[in-house]
């Protein structure tokens, strides 16, 4: 792949969004051919699963429809954007990938690990980012934000305050067992000081890649 694939991953709340989006523009300056897509969504089909995964009508979906719900989603996306924009030469910012799936779904729901991370290669066609940052804030802290922000919730942020702790306490794991690729922001912090924490990894990223490829 002549590409490069950067996620930002965290709970409900952490700012990545703003930080992806931000990440976008200061790249692009710099002349970088970039993409921006979120998971789950990014492509039509996409789009529609993502519809059904956070309409709180579907309160009585299953953990295990859930999952392959998200890994159905992530494959269109990777066969129809992501493989074709990194053959491309891109550099495609996702916000989210399967990282969320395996806090969520594995640590949150508590479905098998081992399982999610089969579906995960699969559904990701063996692709690994380059760079997975990790917005890390405490769980009562995001929810504040979200609720400042929204006036109804999805169905995930519906959940107890439990889950989503178990939510971040997974996020954490898979980043301490995945030291080669994540760095944590700590975005518990107002959005100048976080975006100046999430810059300067990027541009560590890219200096270190710059000097890989000579």
């Amino acid at each position: 792949m002549k590409g490069m694939l950067v996620t930002l991953e965290g709970i409900d709340g952490c700012g990545k969004t703003t930080q992806s989006r931000k990440l976008r523009k200061y790249l692009m300056q710099r002349n970088y051919d970039i993409l921006l897509i979120r998971e789950p969504g990014g492509e039509k089909i996409a789009e529609r699963i993502r519809e059904v995964l956070l309409d709180r009508r579907n309160s009585e979906m299953s953990p295990l429809t859930e999952l392959l719900l998200y890994s159905a989603s992530r494959a269109q996306l990777v066969d129809r954007v992501i493989l074709p924009a990194l053959r491309k030469g891109k550099m495609v910012i996702c916000d989210r990938f399967y990282d969320s799936t395996l806090a969520y779904q594995g640590y949150g729901r508590k479905l098998n690990r081992n399982t999610i991370e089969y579906l995960n290669r699969i559904s990701a066609c063996g692709i690994i980012p380059d760079l997975t940052i990790l917005m890390d804030l405490p769980v009562v802290i995001a929810l504040k934000r979200k609720r400042k922000k929204m006036t109804a919730k999805d169905r995930l942020e519906q959940e107890s305050m439990t889950f989503h702790r178990r939510v971040r306490n997974g996020y954490l794991r898979i980043a301490q067992a995945n030291k080669k690729r994540f760095e944590v922001v700590n975005s518990n912090q107002n959005i100048g000081r976080t975006w100046l924490a999430v810059k300067r990894i990027v541009d560590d990223f890219l200096d270190e890649r710059r000097i890989d490829d000579r």
